[in-house]
């Protein structure tokens, strides 16, 4: 299974406000180092929303967009994403939006920006969060 949409939010002038990523991946169950049990499901990522239209509840939309794209068009019942543990304005947002941590990785890479404008490769610890879309009886009585 190899879906993959990228979702883009516009506002009334066409102007790109945020845009989100969803794509059908192998979860892996524990961490993402040496694991041997996946889960081939919807992993959300990439979410991001323009400076000047923060805090108006775009992530949320789309965030929600995604979620009824795996669950209404792709027939999945929950949804996965990796999200930086620094980055608690996202990890809230997720929590209050139904997400549950299953595992951290201290060992991840990330690509980040330079002050010289170019990339460097720096450690970071990313948390695998899950959400259940409901409609299924094993995912209400087992959620995680």
């Amino acid at each position: 299974d190899r879906r993959a949409e990228l979702l883009i939010a516009r506002n009334s002038q066409n102007t790109v406000m945020g845009c989100c990523g969803i794509e059908v991946d192998r979860i892996p169950e524990n961490t993402l180092r040496g694991q041997t049990r996946t889960n081939a499901a919807p992993l959300m990522s990439n979410v991001a929303v323009g400076k000047q239209f923060r805090r108006r509840g775009i992530a949320e939309d789309m965030v929600r967009a995604a979620e009824d794209l795996a669950r209404k068009q792709w027939g999945y019942h929950e949804v996965y994403l990796y999200v930086e543990k620094k980055n608690k304005a996202a990890r809230r947002l997720y929590e209050k939006m139904g997400y549950r941590r299953l595992w951290e990785d201290d060992e991840a890479r990330t690509i980040v920006p330079m002050e010289t404008g170019g990339m460097e490769n720096a450690g970071t610890t990313l948390v695998c969060m899950k959400k259940d879309l409901g409609g299924n009886i094993f995912s209400r009585l087992f959620p995680f």
